[in-house]
């Protein structure tokens, strides 16, 4: 009997004790799963301002291809370190002779927001790409074919922790996203755009289901949870080339539709031969994609069609049907973050393509932003280089720009244009901007811009470079004719860095415009980390050595002062939250 006790006792504890292991197993499991998506990152997130991110050297000719990962760090390629932060560089471009500072300080913060840019999230197993071309489009090459393409993704989730990170130390007012989010126009990559930013699980996988490394979180192919945008933060869009055309540069057919949801591989004429009409519908290359199924996803079906033996299938997929323009706007309106549509469910006349908008990001502040949509129309035909990567308004966008413009004149409002494509930095090249109903160039186009003395900064991305370009007034007695034109860096390519902008009133009621670069802070054994040291490797084996801007890097952090009329120093002299001294 005594014995009997003794089992049936024991028996409840063994029970007892292999519940609480599985309790205790399922609550591990479910920690590590949200330490996955979260990373820990130090109590103090970083700008460099603090530190930058200097890359190892490496000899001068690569000594690897940019097809092979996995000798990168065997001869040095990626390896970086912390180097010394950059100091703000201040700025009077725009201000009368003789304007002296130095008993100026900052009184009031208006306004505080972030940008980021040219994330090009990548679906790297689409049918759709053009690798085959990456060795003549020379330093376009790394946005044609780069082993960072497969860590867009996670790139991207490390951004949105480090500006979560950012906003607890000071918080942002909002925050724009200045487009080309997608690649390609495909549907999956623009959700995984729009569902990292609400936090939601990412499979960044398409086709059938990869898995590089077998197990959960060790490779680029398996399902993790982002952890999204600190719900506090409304974020809002911008329409980039590469939104809504084929890799930001044609407009999608017919036969590329049907390609990209099947299981063949794009076929091409050669893309760059501007003199073909027909170029995209000839088959005479095969484009090539990523075989993710391996860890270093090696490169498969790329070549001259008619010298390939064997021409690899790959696994269809519904979710890389490309989207048109409209159908691009409405995919942000299922978004469980703030606003819903993100800017673009407004009504707009005038053919702007739905994708022009303006909002008041404060009610207490007399400032709007103006969200321009300067990319080309698909409609457009072919000009110069045959590529649609040039700025441009049509007459409905054009004439929507006045107004707005106007109308923040007449309410005496501050106004920032926010737009992908840079202005007056470009001329006679691939990027610069087209003529158009009602202004006859680009320098017209500026000058009209400079009527507006309300305008103090324009943003954009697109040049993947942080170039900060001055449009001072041509009338000496107007100085406030005038503003600044800020370029954010892609998240794609080394140096992967977003900004942030914090608009302040001085003390004699000018406006200075801090801004700074900040690199996403990532931590170590990532997937993040990987696409890193890949985004670093590309540059160096492209050798992308970009020109170092004035701080002899290229990255610019700067103070930019602007002066403003004599009515709006009175109306703005009361606004703004003072600054601790």
């Amino acid at each position: 009997m005594f014995k009997i006790i003794i089992k049936k006792s024991m028996n409840k504890i063994y029970s007892i004790l292999i519940c609480t292991l599985i309790l205790i197993s399922f609550v591990l499991i479910n920690n590590c799963n949200s330490q996955q998506a979260v990373y820990p990152n130090d109590s103090k997130v970083y700008t460099t301002q603090d530190r930058t991110i200097v890359p190892d050297f490496v000899p001068a000719i690569p000594l690897v291809r940019i097809d092979d990962p996995a000798n990168f760090e065997k001869y040095g390629y990626g390896k970086w370190h912390y180097g010394p932060g950059l100091p703000i560089q201040k700025r009077l471009d725009l201000m009368p002779a003789g304007y002296i500072n130095s008993s100026v300080s900052s009184a009031a913060t208006l306004l505080r927001f972030f940008t980021m840019t040219d994330i090009h999230i990548t679906d790297k197993e689409s049918p759709g790409q053009a690798i085959f071309f990456a060795p003549f489009a020379g330093e376009n090459g790394i946005s044609v074919c780069a082993p960072l393409m497969l860590y867009t993704t996670h790139m991207l989730d490390a951004v949105i922790q480090t500006i979560n990170g950012l906003h607890k130390q000071d918080p942002f007012d909002f925050g724009m996203a200045l487009g080309d989010m997608a690649n390609s126009t495909q549907y999956n990559e623009i959700r995984w755009f729009i569902d990292i930013l609400d936090g939601k699980e990412i499979n960044p996988d398409s086709g059938i289901k990869d898995d590089p490394i077998p197990g959960p979180n060790n490779d680029y192919q398996d399902v993790y949870t982002a952890a999204g945008l600190d719900k506090s933060i409304p974020w809002y869009a911008v329409m980039g080339n590469h939104d809504h055309f084929w890799l930001g540069s044609k407009p999608m057919n017919d036969r590329m539709k049907n390609v990209l949801v099947g299981d063949s591989i794009l076929q091409l004429g050669f893309i760059f031969d501007n003199k073909n009409p027909n170029v995209m519908n000839e088959q005479t290359y095969s484009t090539g994609t990523f075989d993710c199924s391996k860890l270093y996803a090696p490169i498969i079906g790329s070549g001259v069609v008619a010298k390939m033996k064997n021409i690899p299938t790959i696994a269809p997929d519904e979710n890389r049907r490309s989207l048109s323009t409209s159908e691009v706007i409405n995919e942000f309106s299922n978004t469980t973050s703030l606003p819903k549509g993100h800017g673009f469910i407004q009504d707009n006349s005038g053919n702007v393509f739905g994708a022009c908008y303006s909002f008041v990001p404060k009610s207490n502040l007399p400032l709007k932003i103006i969200v321009l949509d300067d990319t080309q129309d698909n409609s457009d035909a072919p000009v110069k280089e045959g590529i649609y990567g040039h700025g441009e308004l049509n007459k409905g966008r054009y004439d929507w720009l006045m107004k707005q413009l106007k109308e923040g004149q007449e309410a005496n409002q501050l106004m920032i244009i926010s737009a992908h494509i840079p202005i007056g930095v470009c001329y006679n090249t691939p990027m610069d901007w087209n003529p158009a109903d009602g202004y006859k160039s680009e320098k017209d186009l500026i000058a009209q811009l400079q009527s507006f003395p309300n305008l103090i900064l324009w943003v954009s991305g697109h040049r993947h470079l942080n170039n900060v370009t001055a449009f001072p007034s041509t009338d000496p007695a107007h100085p406030e004719n005038s503003f600044w034109e800020v370029e954010t860096k892609s998240l794609r390519e080394f140096p992967e860095q977003f900004r942030t902008f914090d608009i302040v009133r001085n003390s004699d009621n000018t406006i200075s415009i801090f801004t700074i670069n900040v690199d996403p802070d990532i931590k170590e054994g990532s997937q993040a980390e990987i696409g890193r040291k890949y985004a670093i490797a590309s540059s160096q084996i492209y050798e992308l050595y970009e020109k170092p801007l004035p701080t002899g890097s290229v990255s610019y952090n700067a103070e930019l002062v602007k002066q403003l009329s004599p009515e709006m120093q009175k109306i703005i002299k009361d606004y703004g939250a003072t600054i601790k001294k």
